[in-house]
């Protein structure tokens, strides 16, 4: 069983960065795709971007392509969340997801999930 954990929330400024890690532990990657959603009060959990982990193949959702991207480590077994650019918009508890069936932006395809990180853009 994969076990994921997520690093690097905090507050920012409007127009800063941070960089969100999620750590794997416990199986290899390969057959994994690994996401970042992200998450406000009273709304459903969105999807950001998306990394095949094998190929490296990548996707994002339009509203973050421009200033978000996410990458990985292979040897750490880490996946990165680069977010530039912030907007308060932006504020949201952020999710690292895995699954073995391949992309997908739906939530519903992912089983495995960290605990989360948050993620406060300040104006």
């Amino acid at each position: 069983q994969v076990h994921l954990v997520e690093s690097g929330g905090g507050l920012v400024q409007s127009g800063g960065s941070l960089r969100l890690s999620c750590t794997a532990y416990g199986r290899y990657l390969s057959s994994y795709t690994m996401a970042w959603f992200r998450q406000t009060p009273g709304k459903e959990r969105e999807f950001i971007a998306a990394m095949a982990w094998a190929s490296g193949k990548r996707y994002y959702a339009v509203a973050v392509e421009e200033r978000f991207t996410i990458a990985r480590d292979t040897t750490k077994t880490t996946m990165y969340l680069q977010m530039n650019s912030l907007e308060p918009e932006d504020t949201a508890v952020y999710y690292c997801a895995a699954t073995s069936d391949g992309y997908s932006p739906d939530d519903r395809q992912y089983g495995l999930w960290g605990r989360g990180t948050q993620v406060t853009v300040s104006s």
